[in-house]
């Protein structure tokens, strides 16, 4: 390999991953060298020697697809949740960030559906329009959210949300639980869908909000998590639904969270596309409207797509200290 200048951005500027500084080399040998030093990735700490180890997996395995390195690498450096689950996504992030960092090369990806990609749904009869579901609340209580387990349920989330959400069925980034919403009169039926995942990275409104500094996000964003899909169907009029559902959802979803991945919520968030929709139901189930985003996108890191997109913020804390408590304030 050619001995160009290299250059390892400051702290933050390769999306989570920190370098102690920013220092120019002068060939990629002495980058290997200055794998000595700390790095810390989304809250964890890793000391030149597990920098090295990081290295020599992905060296040593190449014939391994990614997600296999990230396995690898996360049961030798015991990279866990606090529910014992390796973190895997995280992980290939990393790898990732070390990768254009010139810390080492990782083998091609291979032809699998990436995530945030659009996924295909297929159709049934449950999933074609219904007979039309009218009145308020009352009328068709009580609503109950079902958490997705099963195959036959997750077929039909994903056909319901595809076929009728505008930003269709993707494959959702990091840790998510999806529901089915279900209403009991006048008959039984699904009337829409919820989907929870990892929380954005950045935005700028939210983190002012709470006031965080760069290190507490670090290690706290994993308290937060994003309301990522909300779907009532579209022959579904029902006066007050999406109101409650939300309030449902902020009561129900902590614990499951916690169950299946070990760590707490504090905070709700939620982005509304603007010149969409208003953010009406969020505000009547007393979400707090922060502002908006710059419209960039989770993965515009180039600072693109500035405007393209901007979405409205919402968050609901879901204690009464949220953001002491993300600050690690107690």
């Amino acid at each position: 390999m050619a001995a160009l200048p290299v250059v390892l951005a400051r702290a933050g500027e390769l999306g989570g991953l920190d370098i102690s500084a920013s220092i120019e080399y002068g060939s990629w040998a002495e980058v290997e060298m200055a794998s000595e030093a700390p790095i810390v990735f989304k809250g964890r700490r890793f000391a030149g020697a597990e920098v090295r180890l990081i290295q020599e997996v992905v060296s040593a395995c190449s014939a391994l697809s990614r997600q296999e390195l990230a396995k690898t690498a996360c049961e030798l450096l015991r990279w866990r949740r606090p529910n014992g689950s390796l973190k895997t996504w995280e992980c290939k992030e990393l790898l990732a960030e070390l990768e254009s960092a010139g810390m080492l090369e990782l083998p091609p990806l291979r032809a699998t559906r990436p995530r945030g990609s659009h996924t295909s749904v297929s159709s049934s009869a449950q999933g074609e329009v219904q007979e039309p579901i009218a009145g308020t609340v009352g009328d068709v209580a009580p609503v109950s959210l079902v958490r997705v387990t099963t195959c036959e349920q997750r077929r039909l989330w994903r056909e319901l949300v595809g076929r009728y959400h505008y930003l269709g069925c993707t494959v959702p980034f990091g840790a998510h639980l999806r529901y089915l919403i279900e209403v009991s009169r006048p008959r039984a039926a699904v009337v829409g869908c919820l989907q929870v995942s990892s929380a954005a990275w950045r935005i700028a409104v939210r983190d002012r909000w709470i006031g965080w500094s760069d290190s507490e996000r670090r290690c706290n964003l994993q308290r937060v998590v994003s309301n990522s899909r909300f779907l009532l169907l579209p022959w579904v009029e029902v006066r007050y639904l999406a109101s409650s559902v939300l309030a449902a959802m902020t009561r129900q979803f902590p614990l499951d969270w916690e169950q299946a991945y070990g760590v707490r919520p504090v905070l709700l968030e939620t982005l509304v596309e603007t010149g969409r929709y208003r953010g009406t139901c969020y505000r009547a189930a007393n979400w707090l409207e922060l502002g908006t985003t710059q419209g960039r996108g989770r993965m515009d890191r180039a600072n693109q797509r500035q405007g393209a997109c901007p979405k409205q913020v919402f968050v609901y804390p879901l204690v009464k200290n949220a953001r002491q408590v993300l600050r690690g304030e107690r």
